[in-house]
């Protein structure tokens, strides 16, 4: 798409608006829209590849719910057991392939107000880091966190909301606060995940 200098929606507002059409029918072609101009081209791509999906081709059934996480289009799909329930969200996703785990999981525990300490490799990679993190506002895990059977792995919220849409993580998959409540209300331990 060609940078445009005029800003018709921000990247929030847009991605915001994208969510509520998503669920019943599918997105425009996004030529006519404008972004902010400091929206690099692999975010750009991102916005232009945020569309509903069907769960069939992921999984067998939609037992416990499933969670689908597309790392390339860096968007979170989640369908309830009954199929009434259909979210699309943005999301971050692990800034390298060597922190990047794909495939099936689940849920095994969900933590509202999450503490956060940061894995051996992490500490290694950045020894100045805090060793903990309590809830709150500083914590990078957001308000409500998903944790996965991988270890170390979780879906979260973010305090930083910068991150959405980008290469940002250390391995989690990271959302808007408001966007992991409603998700961390829709799902129980055993709701399915896959990573692709």
């Amino acid at each position: 798409m060609p940078e445009q200098k005029n800003k018709f929606v921000n990247r929030r507002n847009f991605i915001g608006t994208s969510v509520a059409l998503a669920g019943s029918l599918a997105l425009p072609a996004y030529a006519q829209i404008a972004v902010e101009p400091e929206i690099d081209d692999t975010v750009r791509h991102n916005i232009s590849s945020f569309r509903s999906l069907d769960w069939r081709p992921y999984f067998s059934d939609t037992r416990n719910g499933a969670i689908l996480v597309d790392t390339q289009s860096r968007a979170l799909h989640f369908w309830s057991e009954d199929l009434s329930v259909y979210k699309l969200y943005p999301t971050s996703v692990p800034q390298s392939d060597d922190l990047t785990r794909l495939g099936r999981t689940s849920i095994i525990r969900k933590v509202d107000g999450p503490s956060w300490s940061p894995t051996p490799n992490m500490l290694k990679r950045n020894p100045e880091w805090p060793r903990y993190i309590g809830p709150g506002p500083d914590n990078p895990l957001g308000t409500h966190a998903l944790y996965l059977s991988w270890q170390y792995y979780r879906i979260h919220g973010t305090q930083d909301t910068r991150k959405i849409g980008r290469k940002s993580s250390n391995g989690c998959i990271g959302l808007y606060n408001e966007n992991i409540e409603t998700l961390f209300g829709l799902t129980k331990n055993g709701t399915q995940v896959l990573l692709i």
